[in-house]
């Protein structure tokens, strides 16, 4: 509904993702009647885990290509049933308190990358997180050769571009038909390119179970980590079985299409001239360090490679949410029992407060929803009430595993021993490892920010997203004792235009009635 002051739209809750977490949350609450605004990058919803064709792509069956479709389905359907206003393509820049009325102005950009005619604003008596998470990239000698890719940016060409990396066969039985488009997906297909799937983390199996089910030829899986953390906790295993179920399910996959798996061992070097022609792979102590003379040759088209998922806090610390460290040393929101971070009014769900998969997020999306909608009707908590505390020991259950699963793929801290000086560690300011070590060694940074100070690794378009892993791990090998990374806290979650923030100013000062303001912004006119 509008605000009659400024034409806003205001509502009593604005979710930020439409993937799992933001789904359940947005439908939860609106279900148990509050106006609610659901913004997302996409044009549509399911976020990353459930991205799916666009409908011009003509597929048929993209059930196929997902996991637990029935859960998406289901959400799909509450949301069409629901009041939740669905803001697609909406790119959020930042969260700020109003100055009056006690509630959020949502600040966002339109168009598929955030460029399009006009700023929104949407006002909120409180804000849902579920903004998901990103690839955790570590940089190796020939990453920045065309045909590497991220394991889940394989798996989102697959989902929704129904192509596979390397050669962009249409995958799953798709036929094309007038202008490429894809009929159906499915049923097998001819034979795909070669692609090597690795990095480490449970999203390599089901990476490559796609691919290989797709029509991909995936000559190994190569993960750095092992699998038995996993065993030194058999409870946890015991309570999750249907992790386990599905790990087994993926396993199964991969032994029918041939698949080698390989444990304790990384690509640590990619071959070819304007494309990948091979790779090669190592053999990994238990730091992940190179086992010299182990170096092994693949023949490969391409290589999905990933070292698990980092959550996406922008918007959360530039609000000043408390964050913790994780077992895999990513930083993680705070969150209280009710899904509520440090800062009152803002809640989180999925990613955000820790990696633990797309029923984890439902889960927790569907306890902010009920936490939110009793707080802003003046209830108590719902902590009490069956469906909460069921949901609550469900969450905590999750919760556990995702935390043996995050300290099981931990990358090791010799990983960058496969660096050479010359390995481009931030892609888009072209910094390299040796020019990284200088300024950690000849200029004595010793944390990623004045690294980036000193070389501008971080300073380009993806804002760290690629590199800041790395750039933090190898500012922590220089002499002393290094300082712990922390998440930056930024005024701008995306890249911004700068006429966006002129109006934005035009807009506060004309709201708040200052004269000065107004004179100066007709000055500046030329009136």
């Amino acid at each position: 509904m509008p605000n009659s002051a400024t034409d806003d739209p205001e509502y009593d809750l604005a979710v930020i993702g439409a993937g799992a977490a933001g789904l359940a949350g947005a439908v939860t609450a609106a279900e148990l009647g509050l106006s609610v605004a659901l913004l997302d990058t996409s044009a549509q919803p399911g976020g990353q885990f459930y991205r799916h064709p666009a409908p011009a792509l003509g597929a048929t069956r993209p059930e196929a290509l997902h996991h637990d479709w029935s859960t998406f389905t289901g959400l799909r359907r509450r949301l069409a049933d629901s009041s939740v206003t669905l803001l697609a393509g909406h790119h959020v820049w930042t969260v700020v308190r109003a100055e009056t009325g006690g509630r959020w102005d949502v600040h966002a950009v339109t168009g598929a990358d955030g460029d399009g005619e006009r700023p929104v604003r949407v006002r909120a008596r409180a804000v849902l997180l579920a903004t998901g998470a990103y690839e955790r990239q570590l940089p190796f000698p020939g990453w920045t050769l065309p045909g590497v890719v991220g394991a889940g940016g394989a798996q989102a060409m697959l989902k929704s571009g129904l192509v596979l990396p390397g050669n962009g066969v249409s995958p799953a039985g798709a036929k094309p038909r007038a202008g490429g488009r894809v009929s159906s997906a499915g049923a097998t297909s001819r034979a795909g390119g070669r692609v090597v799937v690795a990095g480490s983390g449970p999203l390599l199996l089901a990476v490559a179970a796609s691919l290989a089910k797709a029509g991909a030829r995936v000559p190994a899986v190569v993960e750095a980590s092992g699998y038995l953390g996993y065993a030194r906790h058999p409870r946890t295993l015991a309570v999750n079985a249907h992790k386990m179920v599905e790990a087994a399910m993926h396993g199964t996959a991969l032994l029918r299409h041939g698949v080698r798996l390989r444990t304790r061992s990384a690509v640590t070097q990619v071959h070819g001239s304007d494309r990948v022609e091979a790779v090669t792979v190592s053999r990994l102590d238990r730091d992940w360090r190179p086992v010299r003379g182990s170096g092994r040759r693949i023949v490969c088209d391409a290589l999905a490679v990933g070292f698990g998922l980092v959550p996406q806090l922008e918007l959360a610390t530039g609000l000043g949410c408390t964050t913790r460290r994780a077992q895999d040393g990513s930083h993680v929101l705070d969150l209280d029992a009710q899904q509520e971070t440090s800062v009152p009014g803002i809640w989180a769900a999925g990613e955000t407060g820790g990696i633990g998969g797309a029923q984890l997020a439902c889960v927790e999306g569907e306890l902010a929803g009920l936490a939110i909608a009793a707080r802003l009707g003046g209830r108590p908590a719902p902590a009490g009430s069956a469906r909460a505390r069921a949901l609550g020991r469900r969450r905590d259950r999750m919760r556990a595993f995702a935390s043996v699963m995050a300290a099981a793929h931990a990358p090791g801290a010799g990983w960058s021993r496969w660096l050479d000086d010359a390995t481009d560690v931030c892609r888009c300011e072209e910094v390299s490892a040796g020019r990284i070590r200088e300024a950690v060694t000849d200029f004595g940074a010793r944390d990623a920010r004045t690294v980036k100070l000193l070389t501008r690794a971080g300073m380009g378009w993806c804002q760290g997203r690629m590199c800041g892993a790395a750039v933090a791990c190898l500012a922590a090998e220089g002499p002393g004792e290094a300082l712990p990374p922390s998440p930056e806290r930024r005024p701008l979650a995306v890249p911004v235009r700068l006429e966006v923030l002129a109006a934005l100013t035009e807009t506060a000062a004309s709201e708040s009635g200052d004269p000065e303001a107004s004179a100066a912004r007709e000055e500046g006119t030329g009136g």
